[in-house]
């Protein structure tokens, strides 16, 4: 219905025009207007004028997120579900030009003006060139150096901020975590005795299964200080400093080489594309002759597609983070040192372990809040939430790449067939 008193639509009225038929979602706004699917579970509330400004002054998903950050464009109900019936881009991008015009003659050309957005968004000045080791590690302190406590309550007692791998479809998140590094174990062939090299360990998930499970010796460096802070007080808690140790420090001023095995567990991402030939030659040159590495990392569907992120993933989430096709990340290993021999896609997997996140914020909410304030925590919410959205809509995918490196001969010393499947 329009607004009361009015000839005209009404503001939900207008915006109900971006929703989807996959999930019914009804739209409020301050005008009194609704519209979309009256009686859903779902209620999308434009909430004020600003929440207006936002969405007309930055059409598309930074002006929908900077609306929902700042708390003037609520979301009553599943967030997902919300999203879903957005449409996974972000909504905004899908109202038309006419729509606009009819908005703005409305409601007023002032909703044009730009607003002031949330102070967590981040932007670097024109000029400052990409993946520098200062900007790296300015990216990566803005993403992880938030709060350990705060993501002890999302991620749950692995602390592991990565992809899981679901032995079954009821497995609980903290299985799947156990599953997801034993599966990069069993891929490197890991045994007693050898050496690890784990780059972006985050809070040392994976070195602390390989010295558990299969007695190896385990190295893990990340960016971020809280990060190795955590990860170097867990190892002390279980007894295990005699195998491993997470170093606060850029991968690449690893001296030690002759490793055995390389994980790299969400670090691609952080990298860029023009940088993925030094890195996997970097990491090549760390492994012995017939030494595996294993690249865990989110992909985009194909390779012709922008590896930027989005405005809202860039100045929110992963300043600087860029998604490549699978094909990308395949080729830059064969080009530099690493056979290539075994690949899979954990696509859906991520989308049930972004629920489980979402489900442990969503429980922890008021603790969360009051850690990191409520801005800070919408804009993880609404990040997971979308994510989850774009893996089950194959906007984006997880894709684990198996390499070796073969000795001078072209041997591989691989099993003949993969045994590493349960």
């Amino acid at each position: 219905m329009g607004r009361p008193g009015s000839h005209g639509p009404g503001v939900a009225e207008v915006f109900a025009r971006v929703l989807t038929p996959r999930v019914p979602v009804r739209v409020t706004a301050f005008d009194g207007s609704e519209g979309g699917a009256i009686d859903a579970d779902v209620t999308v509330e434009i909430a004020s004028p600003t929440a207006l400004s936002y969405l007309l002054s930055s059409p598309g998903e930074l002006g929908l997120a900077r609306a929902y950050i700042t708390g003037h464009l609520k979301v009553h109900g599943d967030l997902y579900s919300a999203l879903y019936g957005l449409g996974a881009g972000g909504g905004g991008e899908k109202l038309s030009t006419h729509d606009r015009i009819e908005m703005l003659r409305d409601f007023g050309i002032r909703h044009l003006r730009p607003v002031e957005p949330p102070p967590e968004e981040i932007r670097y000045k024109g000029g400052v060139l990409r993946h520098t080791r200062l900007r790296d590690s300015r990216a990566i302190s803005h993403h992880y150096d938030v709060s350990n406590r705060f993501y002890e309550w999302v991620l749950g007692p692995s602390m592991s901020y990565t992809c899981a791998a679901f032995p079954k479809a009821d497995s609980s998140l903290e299985e799947a975590q156990w599953n997801k590094h034993d599966l990069v174990a069993r891929k490197l062939g890991l045994t007693e005795g050898m050496r690890l090299l784990d780059v972006g360990c985050g809070w040392g998930g994976m070195v602390r299964h390989a010295a558990k499970e299969y007695g190896v010796q385990a190295l893990g460096v990340t960016l971020s200080k809280q990060q190795a802070e955590w990860a170097q007080n867990r190892i002390k808690e279980e007894g295990l400093e005699h195998l491993c140790e997470v170093r606060h420090m850029d991968y690449r001023d690893v001296p030690e080489d002759g490793f055995d095995a390389v994980s790299s567990i969400g670090l691609t991402e952080h990298i860029g594309a023009k940088q993925l030939p030094a890195y996997f030659s970097f990491l090549r040159g760390k492994l012995r002759p017939y030494g595996r590495m294993l690249n865990h990392c989110i992909t985009r569907p194909s390779t012709a597609q922008p590896a930027k992120a989005g405005k809202f993933i860039d100045r929110y989430v992963f300043p600087d983070g860029e998604l490549e096709g699978v094909g990308d990340i395949v080729s830059a290993m064969q080009n530099n040192g690493l056979e290539v021999r075994h690949e899979e896609n954990l696509r859906e997997h991520y989308a049930m372990t972004l629920k489980g996140w979402c489900d442990n914020l969503v429980a922890n909410w008021d603790d969360a809040v009051a850690e990191v304030g409520a801005n800070r925590a919408r804009v993880w919410l609404l990040y997971m939430a979308a994510c989850r959205v774009a893996f089950d809509c194959r906007f984006i995918e997880l894709h684990q790449v198996l390499g070796v490196r073969c000795d001078d001969v072209g041997t591989a010393r691989m099993p003949l067939r993969p045994d590493w499947t349960n």
